[in-house]
């Protein structure tokens, strides 16, 4: 089992910044994928970025490729989200998610709200 808790959500303006944060324990943290994903009213929640296995690569969504980054501190078993350059419709509820592969993601936080002013 693994068990996920984000914070470093909040209010901010466009053009603004903030850094997600998702601490994991339980099993070992350098095996899993790590991933952000979110889910804004009234619609899907959709794919961020995911970090592979440490040591490995990154993926990004288009909408968000260029302003945001993904990072993972193994020593802390943190991973991060960097958002720089935020735009309203970044607005939504962000979830951690930890996961054997890209398309497996088993174990999920309990989400952190961001909200972009205009």
């Amino acid at each position: 089992q693994v068990q996920l808790v984000e914070s470093g959500g909040g209010l901010v303006q466009a053009g603004g910044s903030l850094r997600l944060s998702c601490a994991a324990s339980g099993r070992t943290f350098s095996s899993y994928f790590m991933g952000w994903f979110r889910q804004a009213p009234g619609k899907e929640r959709e794919f961020v970025a995911a970090d592979w296995r440490s040591g490995g690569s990154t993926n990004y969504a288009d909408s968000v490729k260029g302003r945001f980054t993904i990072s993972r501190d193994s020593a802390k078993n943190t991973v991060y989200l960097q958002m720089n350059s935020l735009k309203p419709e970044d607005t939504a509820i962000y979830y951690c998610a930890a996961g054997v592969n890209l398309g497996n993601w088993g174990f999920w936080g309990q989400g952190t709200q961001v909200t972009v002013s205009s």
